[in-house]
């Protein structure tokens, strides 16, 4: 693949490589680099490096070899990503099991590392990319494999009557962070797969994330018939029997892979049940060497691990057994004598006849299955109790381990400094370490108050110029300009409310009394606001009619524009909403939501987090850093709890968020606010970063599952 036409100066010849390496977008000085190169450019192509060096002329180059600053930068960034790749100190040398070199598979159907390379629908693929970010910087030996989706996820537009409107828009293969996977022999890698009663080829390409590397599988080839080049176009798209081939693709495949790439894993991770099949083929293997299946699957279950990320059993794939029987005619090989063994392992009935589901055969194939917090893990247990009938709830093999954010990647530019200047230059390595933060309260209030008002302006600046593109470049009619912020206030207190749109997660609760909403809203002298922002999946029809209704809010009188929908939700909109709000709003059905990463990464930057007590938020909330929605009505009782939950919603917003928001002192500084911002700060960012979490899950499923 030819990327990059002009040839760069020699001595700034790497700066392709950095812009190809992910490892870049979490490094302050590397992301310094490519904005003094060229700050146009840097925000014209929503900060893509790789695009920014195509677009680029040979005289802005040079100049920037000529500079002096700019060589000293570029020679630490370079210096920064060769020990990122090749640590010869980490954590994981120092404190990780003895593994030596040998590597840990990571499945997951989607990885969010950064815009530029669109694979990602929502939570599961930025905890993912979290999950990966983090394995570098401990220098975890982690190896991802995933799927290059051609038209990625969609991008969202809104009609003039709310309806949610998707437009899927093939990548760029130059401007994405990707390169040819090569064998070790010096070949492309190319997979085959056994499909039904054909074979499917795959092409991989390889993303770099510093000490990490990210394998993706592509079926878009000249060799395959036009339809199943079609079978990795999109992410979630297409119907069931769609997403069991593209589940074949990546479980089988994806062992394939690493085959091909001359790996043999010492743990193999499964992020979700789509990655389950990679239990077939690894049955197969074992068989094929001789081993009996009893002998086979002991042999996988002792080294796989399966993390289930939701309780919601529509989230859990589950296929009929003739669809099952059908794709995988051809993956047997010495296994089709035993497949009605194999096909017993994701028994599993829901409630509506027995099934094949995913969900089911990892856990029965895994030596260590974890949910995503310590409640999810209790409605795990409850959830899956009947795999294991014999022991109670309580005994069922399924621990906690509470999501975390990668920190260096979601924490502000201006926090960053402001705790490095006064916990030091090195923080964000100490992170999760209590003591770190024994000297965060002596920072003060009109420190950390600047910090946030700088958050607020930097967000309300880039949605007035959004709004401003929308009706002078798109033509956006004015009256919808309204929904993109036009009328937002930049000193009232803001609420942002940003996730996937579903049914569960109750995204109209606050518009449960419209009456008592509007007057606090428009409060004289004491206004609120609040900024939504989400997808709904394609094909969920309930949640396109809320976000529908959403955006129809936005441009009621009632409200005199105090209510934003911000459409195309992306990883870029994430960071500037995560960072610049007041107050982040989470109203979900209890207990449906796993876990949650959105509310981590508001409080890190010193959002307080004002939800039900449902996922991480259960076991974060300590009383006084941000605030808890207790409706206390029957959560069995939909009516009766949603108009409980409003309530208690609508209270703590009239008598403890905005009068402390707004209660300020001669400084003009709100000290009862900013008494809670420092302890959501405070409280939150050891607890609930991926530095904590992924080295949860070295020492009790990696170390573990390597030792078995």
């Amino acid at each position: 693949m030819e990327r990059f036409a002009i040839p760069f100066p020699s001595r700034i010849h790497r700066i392709g490589e950095l812009a190809t390496d992910v490892w870049w977008s979490w490094q302050p000085g590397a992301r310094q680099l490519f904005r003094r190169l060229d700050l146009a450019a840097w925000r014209s192509t929503a900060h893509n490096p790789a695009r920014m060096l195509r677009t680029i002329g040979a005289e802005t180059l040079q100049r920037a070899a000529d500079d002096a600053e700019f060589v000293r930068m570029y020679d630490a960034a370079i210096s920064g990503l060769d020990a990122a790749r090749h640590p010869d100190q980490s954590w994981w040398k120092s404190e990780g099991p003895e593994l030596g070199t040998k590597v840990i598979a990571y499945f997951s159907a989607e990885f969010a590392l950064h815009q530029s390379l669109p694979i990602y629908a929502g939570g599961l693929g930025v905890l993912a990319g979290d999950h990966c970010k983090e394995a570098s910087d401990l220098g975890v030996p982690l190896v991802g494999i995933g799927f290059m989706y051609p038209q990625g996820y969609f991008h969202q537009r809104v009609s003039t009557d709310g309806w949610q409107q998707e437009h899927y828009e093939r990548i760029n293969w130059a401007d994405a962070p990707i390169e040819t996977a090569i064998t070790p022999d010096g070949k492309p890698c190319i997979t085959a797969v056994p499909l039904g009663d054909r074979t499917v080829l795959a092409a991989v390409w390889r993303v770099r994330v510093g000490h990490v590397r990210l394998y993706l599988l592509d079926t878009d080839l000249e060799e395959n018939a036009p339809w199943d080049r079609e079978l990795s176009a999109r992410l979630y798209g297409g119907d069931r029997e769609t997403r069991i081939q593209q589940e074949v693709i990546l479980g089988i495949g994806g062992v394939r892979v690493l085959r091909a790439m001359g790996l043999e894993p010492a743990v193999w991770h499964l992020n979700e049940g789509h990655a389950a099949f990679v239990v077939l083929q690894r049955i197969r293997e074992h068989i094929e060497q001789g081993l009996s299946f009893d002998d086979a699957l002991d042999m996988v279950r002792r080294s796989t691990v399966f993390t289930t990320h939701t309780p919601v059993p529509a989230g859990h794939d589950a296929f009929p057994y003739h669809l099952v029987e059908k794709h995988l005619a051809g993956c047997w090989g010495d296994l089709g004598q035993h497949r009605a063994r194999f096909l017993a392992l994701g028994e599993h009935d829901s409630g509506h006849g027995s099934m094949f589901n995913m969900t089911a055969l990892a856990m029965r194939a895994a030596g260590g299955i974890n949910a995503v917090s310590e409640l999810h893990g209790h409605v795990t247990r409850e959830m899956w109790q009947g795999m294991w009938p014999d022991r109670p709830v309580d005994a069922v093999p399924v621990q906690a381990i509470t999501n975390g954010v990668h920190v260096p990647t979601w924490v502000a530019a201006n926090v960053r400094e402001l705790l490095a200047a006064h916990l030091g230059e090195d923080w964000i390595r100490r992170v999760d370490d209590p003591a770190t933060w024994q000297r965060f309260d002596a920072i003060p209030d009109a420190e950390l108050w600047r910090v946030r008002l700088t958050l607020r302006d930097a967000l309300f600046a880039w949605i007035r110029e959004r709004a401003r593109q929308r009706w002078t470049i798109e033509r956006v009619a004015p009256p919808r300009v309204v929904t993109h912020g036009a009328m937002l206030d930049p000193d009232a207190l803001t609420i942002g409310y940003a996730r996937r749109f579903a049914q569960y997660k109750r995204p109209e609760l606050i518009f449960h009394d419209v009456e008592r909403l509007a007057r606090l809203l428009n409060a004289p002298g004491r206004p609120v606001q609040i900024v939504f922002a989400g997808k709904a999946h394609p094909a969920d029809d309930p949640a396109k009619h809320h976000l529908q209704r959403v955006f129809r809010r936005a441009l009621d009188p009632l409200f005199g524009g105090r209510v934003a929908f911000i459409d195309d939700y992306d990883l870029h909109v994430a960071h500037l909403l995560v960072q610049g709000c007041d107050v982040w709003l989470n109203n979900p059905r209890k207990p449906l939501e796993a876990s949650g990463t959105s509310g981590m990464k508001a409080a890190l930057n010193g959002v307080p987090h004002l939800s039900i007590g449902d996922g991480w938020w259960a076991e974060g909330y300590t009383g006084d850093n941000g605030w808890l929605i207790e409706g206390g009505a029957d959560a069995n009782n939909h009516e009766a709890a949603d108009n409980a939950d409003a309530d208690a919603l609508y209270t703590l917003l009239e008598r403890d968020v905005v009068p402390a928001f707004y209660d300020r002192d001669q400084a003009g500084v709100p000290a009862a606010w900013m008494r809670v911002v420092r302890e959501a700060m405070r409280t939150n960012l050891p607890r609930f970063s991926t530095a904590r979490m992924l080295k949860e899950y070295v020492r009790r499923l990696y170390a573990p599952a390597a030792g078995r």
